[in-house]
């Protein structure tokens, strides 16, 4: 059984080779298929990246954690796959200026380690950002307005009508775009928020690639089960269902195109069993089966199809290789998008969806291709082929 598939094989590729102008117009179209493809897939693993990077390092990190007790250390929280934590104190309470009152969250930060990590101070519009321990707060630009305050100028917080009140200078002011992080929300640094409730919530920001669920996992092995984390998925379905959603347009593009590829493979390889039938009819006169012939026929599909995928996925890497060193800016695209806040550029990052979907889908496109060629050769009988040339 080996050497007679060794021989057809070996036949196969003498056929594609001595017909070689069919051959690279064909092979051309499914490499570039492939090529496109990969560096399309991985330009949409790209943009799935750049916008839970955009919303997870704004502010709220990969996990969230919420109601922490003190007696639970920062340095509790750094496991495999944790980059940074940052701590953070809320306090809920009443800012003033000049008989105007706002009801605000004020929440006490470390601004050296948001600087590493959180984002939030690029979005700053007026003013600078808050320092070490000096008593001022950061607010957004609608609540600002709402209190009819600028940068310099003096607010005061108490937790209540009638409680004693803390002095605080606006450091300045930021707009991220987001309801939730531009509404009732301003930040002091933690040496200095009022005392109150003695829990804290901590943003937890992961390593490129890691997975939040297994760290909330390590988190409730290693501390407790009661201690209450959430994954950016959970807290932003959103997010998660358009980063799905990517994944799956993409996967209907690739199955669409190859299918229009399949198709005309199938059409060429017609033509090229019809300009080649004298050959195939004389081996069905020398005794080749039907089975034989199938066999030659979807040989060639497949050597073909090995020789093209393996230069397609070579181009795609190179093409993303290329492209990933610099990114594509699509700030005039998204400019009013949530999800790009931070940063628009994009950059490709191959997967093994990226990279393995296009051409196993070529595989079993030119597999499928190679049906109606085949059974067109084995169906015809030896004395008619030879009538016909």
């Amino acid at each position: 059984m080996l050497p007679s598939l060794g021989f057809w094989i070996k036949t196969a590729f003498l056929f594609l080779f001595r017909s070689g102008r069919s051959t690279a117009v064909l092979s051309l179209m499914l490499l570039t298929a492939v090529a496109t493809l990969i560096f399309l897939s991985a330009l949409a693993v790209g943009i799935s990246d750049a916008m839970i990077r955009n919303s997870v390092s704004l502010y709220s990190g990969h996990i969230s954690g919420f109601a922490l007790p003190q007696a639970l250390k920062r340095e509790n929280l750094f496991v495999e796959g944790v980059t940074n934590v940052l701590k953070r104190l809320s306090r809920y309470g009443i800012l003033s200026n000049e008989g105007r009152i706002e009801t605000v969250v004020l929440i006490g930060i470390d601004p050296l380690e948001e600087l590493k990590s959180a984002a939030i101070w690029k979005k700053t519009l007026k003013g600078k950002y808050l320092k070490g321990r000096e008593s001022a707060v950061f607010l957004s630009r609608p609540l600002a307005e709402k209190l009819d305050v600028e940068p310099g100028e003096d607010l005061r917080f108490s937790s209540g009508p009638g409680a004693a009140s803390t002095r605080f200078t606006v450091s300045g002011i930021y707009q991220t775009g987001i309801d939730q992080l531009d509404r009732s929300i301003a930040f002091c640094p933690l040496a200095v928020i009022p005392a109150g409730a003695e829990t804290w919530s901590a943003a937890i920001f992961l390593e490129e690639g890691a997975d939040p669920e297994s760290v909330i996992s390590i988190y409730h092995r290693a501390l407790s089960e009661e201690y209450d984390f959430k994954s950016w998925a959970e807290l932003m379905p959103d997010l998660k269902q358009l980063v799905d959603l990517n994944y799956i347009s993409m996967g209907f593009v690739t199955v669409l195109v190859f299918g229009v590829v399949s198709l005309g493979i199938a059409c060429a390889f017609v033509i090229f069993i019809l300009k080649n039938l004298r050959e195939y009819g004389i081996m069905k006169a020398m005794g080749a089966t039907p089975g034989e012939m199938a066999l030659l026929i979807v040989a060639e599909v497949i050597l073909m199809n090995l020789a093209a995928c393996f230069i397609g996925v070579l181009v795609g890497v190179l093409a993303v290789f290329v492209v990933g060193k610099t990114g594509i800016d699509l700030t005039a695209f998204t400019s009013h998008n949530r999800y790009f806040t931070v940063s628009a550029v994009i950059f490709p990052r191959l997967t093994f969806y990226s990279l393995g979907l296009p051409p196993a889908l070529a595989f079993l496109g030119s597999l499928a291709a190679a049906i109606w060629p085949a059974v067109l050769v084995a169906r015809r009988k030896a004395a008619d082929v030879l009538r016909i040339v």
